[in-house]
């Protein structure tokens, strides 16, 4: 071992220009502390030194402790390389610009807030609505979300029957679902060009199948419809998985959406009959225009409606809208759409063709400008088509009922040509039958406002004449003080001048 490198490649028979490879890493010396301890020991041991069993015991103890330590660093590296790859997917998830500024008193008025979220504290919904109509935190609003739900869930209880299976998200997730392809088809098509989703197969796309597996085995009427990928797929950018699968339980069940994603696709047809009753009533020139050119809502706020305008809108604006749809729910949608259709009226009438118009629908008016996006919000938050929604969804049912009831063509033989002018008729008959419903809803309204004009008027009289009688009532006992300083020849004439005061008190 004492000989050089040199002596030894010439024992083996090589020439002494050639050398023997050297190892390219050279062994580190604090690698296994054990290892270095051991080394230690046997190098004292050479020098003719002998260890008791203490120092023995001592050497392990230190060696198991480094060891420990080691393991430990080990752990809280893997955690901090976790939470740099969180942080990363955070801010991928996040890559949108938010429409409106949310100030910072703002965000910590929303952080009192979500301190009740978990305490389920009722809160007053007009500060709430308030609030929001000042803007949301982006990096807080799925915790936001979240709030909204549970403040929804304190005032109104879904009945049993309309309660979603009782079927925790890690169960659903080890079954298998009939709708898979479909799926997997669908994924490349959600949110394309969004970093999360772009990558196939990546870590969103593979989020977004299972939340949309797991809800097409939790509602077996509904299952899997495409619009649903969109709702999915907001929902993961500002949450986990599970989170999100519940908030989407809660936008199909406890706000009602899932109804429009059924087969019979019933609840889509009336919303598109709505629209077009809200653009008649607001906007007739506009509803004119789309109706000589044969354009119905179904061609261009079908997407809308099955995608909570996720599928073409910007992702900062659609995250704007689903602020509102957690507080108000299904109205949002229309809102938005008939603030749409009224801002971009001028440019839609300048539109002559059938081509022209539905390009414009679907390509030009959802690029937006950010002022443009805010000033659709500002609108949204000060409208309120509660009553009308209604009353338009009752006359679609009547409507209904009575095209059923008058007309049967496998029966009658009727010819194509007089069922169609019958349908012509019947429209024409609806529409005069509307606008006088909305005459004498204007009337009502007018009355009701004189009612209440009235009922003020009554109320200042019966004020009026309160402080009347308390001021009689201060003459009088004036007058009797009066009494007694006055001779006995007056004092009669003060008792019938009372007298006829008791008596005609108009006289006062």
């Amino acid at each position: 071992m004492k000989k050089s490198p040199s002596a030894m490649q010439n024992q083996d028979g090589g020439d002494g220009s050639e050398l023997l490879p050297l190892s390219p890493l050279a062994p580190a010396l604090e690698e296994d502390p054990l290892a270095s301890l051991l080394q230690n020991d046997d190098a004292q041991d050479k020098s003719g030194e002998k260890k008791n069993s203490e120092e023995l015991q001592s050497l392990w103890r230190k060696a198991i402790h480094q060891q420990i330590l080691l393991l430990r660093m080990e752990k809280e590296n893997q955690k901090l390389e976790a939470s740099r790859d969180e942080l990363q997917s955070r801010k991928v998830k996040l890559d949108y610009e938010e429409v409106g500024t949310c100030q910072k008193d703002v965000i910590n008025v929303w952080d009192k807030k979500l301190i009740n979220c978990r305490a389920k504290i009722r809160c007053d919904m007009e500060d709430i609505h308030a609030t929001l109509k000042d803007g949301v935190p982006k990096s807080r609003r799925g915790e936001i979300w979240q709030f909204l739900a549970v403040q929804h869930r304190v005032r109104h209880r879904l009945s049993n029957k309309q309660q979603p299976p009782d079927i925790s998200y890690k169960e659903l997730l080890k079954q298998l679902t009939t709708q898979q392809h479909a799926i997997l088809v669908d994924l490349g098509r959600t949110f394309p060009t969004h970093p999360y989703f772009s990558a196939q197969l990546g870590a969103g796309q593979l989020s977004l199948f299972n939340l949309l597996k797991a809800y097409s085995l939790l509602d077996k009427e509904v299952g899997y419809c495409q619009g649903i990928s969109f709702v999915a797929g907001v929902l993961l950018l500002h949450m986990s998985e599970e989170q999100a699968f519940e908030m989407l339980k809660f936008l199909m069940y406890d706000l009602g959406f899932r109804k429009q994603y059924r087969p019979d696709m019933m609840s889509l047809q009336i919303q598109m009959y709505q629209l077009s009753r809200l653009l008649h009533d607001y906007h007739r020139d506009l509803y004119n225009h789309l109706e000589e050119n044969e354009i119905s809502p179904s061609l261009y706020a079908a997407p809308w409606f099955l995608t909570l305008l996720a599928s073409q809108f910007p992702l900062g604006f659609v995250a704007r809208v689903f602020d509102i749809i957690f507080l108000q729910g299904t109205e949002v949608i229309f809102k938005v759409a008939l603030s749409l259709l009224s801002s971009q009226e001028t440019q839609i009438m300048m539109c002559e063709t059938f081509e022209n118009i539905v390009e414009f629908l679907k390509n030009t008016l959802p690029d937006m400008t950010k002022p443009q996006m805010e000033k659709i919000i500002t609108q949204v938050f000060e409208m309120d088509i509660s009553k009308q929604l209604h009353a338009y969804e009752v006359e679609y049912h009547v409507l209904q009922d009575e095209l059923q009831d008058d007309s049967n063509p496998c029966e009658n033989g009727e010819a194509p040509e007089k069922l169609e002018r019958v349908n012509n008729q019947l429209k024409r008959q609806n529409m005069d039958l509307l606008e006088k419903l909305q005459a004498a809803h204007a009337r009502l309204q007018s009355v009701e406002s004189n009612l209440e004009d009235v009922l003020t008027r009554e109320s200042n009289m019966k004020s009026l004449i309160l402080s009347l009688e308390q001021e009689k009532a201060l003459y009088r006992k004036t007058i009797e003080k009066l009494c007694g300083f006055l001779p006995a020849e007056a004092l009669s004439a003060c008792e019938q001048l009372l007298k006829e005061v008791d008596c005609h008190p108009d006289s006062i």
